[in-house]
């Protein structure tokens, strides 16, 4: 099945895994680029009023995991504070100053219709480090090499926990460090840093009402049992081990499961409960072929307790 872009309709909230990589999966970004990068994410995502769950910045591609309202409710003075977020402060004050004449509503819609929407969040957010890098590089021409893919997701529990820990160990799948707390740019190390907003991220996907909670019981997602020990540092998995696992007719552990590289996660269409996705699929039912009947399929590969996705990707579990 080809891949399908999912919406939520209507204004309900919704929360997307987004990703999107450099053209010809180049390794262009280097630190000073992923702190831009990063910068521009929070105030890309502050403007168009998303909240950010975590991401995992990388050389050569990004994560974001990101909630977005179902309505855009706001006052004209957070219009103008969101307006100073993106731009100078001269673009703010004539904002302020259209809003008390006769062109206000032309003004509000047209940032509003800018607002608590995915793909406008990624377009902004892609078109604005393009422009960046491409004059700060001495390069010109496309940096992304497609459209950003997107996997909807249940808004919580187990299928939340798992995706966002899938993308916080990104950094450990590329051999980049032994533990996402030591990587800079993923969302776990920057909570852990201090970070308010990336400290709500990951609060509000634990469902706790404490920090300290909350980056406990993470954790031990991230490391499937808890804390390891020295001798289990070595992150993911090799693929000897699932062939010789798949060929014992087994499956893998979370935690192990975790540390491949997972096509539901990026291809799965919609992830969740089995009720989640026949809801999203009886509400997206023209984006599926007609001959389908059904919309959750279960995830193969490993004990993902519960989960099913829109996408039966049967053999290409794991890439």
């Amino acid at each position: 099945m080809a891949s399908i872009r999912i919406k939520v309709q209507g204004d309900q909230p919704a929360i997307y895994h987004c990703m999107s990589r450099i053209v010809g999966k180049q390794h262009l970004l280097q630190s000073l680029d992923l702190e831009v990068f990063r910068k521009m994410m929070w105030q890309v995502a502050d403007f168009s009023g998303v909240q950010i769950l975590t991401y995992a910045l990388m050389t050569n591609h990004f994560h974001i995991l990101v909630a977005v309202p179902g309505q855009v409710d706001i006052d004209d003075a957070e219009l103008v504070r969101r307006v100073a977020v993106l731009y100078e402060e001269d673009r703010a004050r004539a904002v302020e100053a259209g809003l008390r004449g006769e062109v206000a509503e032309s003004i509000r819609s047209e940032y509003l219709e800018r607002m608590g929407d995915v793909s406008k969040f990624m377009k902004a957010l892609k078109q604005r480090f393009s422009i960046w890098y491409n004059r700060n590089h001495g390069r010109v021409g496309t940096l992304w090499s497609e459209r950003f893919k997107s996997v909807l997701v249940e808004g919580g529990g187990q299928a939340l926990r798992t995706v966002a820990a899938y993308i916080d160990l990104n950094p450990i799948r590329a051999g980049c460090c032994r533990d996402p707390k030591d990587y800079r740019f993923c969302g776990y190390a920057e909570a852990l840093g201090g970070r308010g907003r990336a400290r709500e991220g990951l609060i509000r996907i634990m469902e706790k009402r404490r920090w300290k909670r909350a980056a406990w019981e993470y954790r031990m997602i991230l490391f499937g049992k808890g804390y390891y020990t020295e001798k289990d540092k070595e992150g993911g998995i090799t693929a000897e081990q699932w062939r010789e696992t798949r060929e014992r007719g087994g499956r893998l552990a979370l935690g192990d499961a975790l540390r491949c590289r997972v096509k539901y996660f990026t291809e799965g269409t919609i992830l969740g409960s089995q009720e989640f996705v026949e809801r999203q699929f009886r509400e997206n039912r023209d984006r599926f072929p007609p001959s389908r009947r059904s919309g959750a399929r279960r995830m193969r590969g490993a004990d993902w307790d519960g989960l099913y996705a829109a996408r039966d990707l049967r053999n290409e579990v794991f890439q």
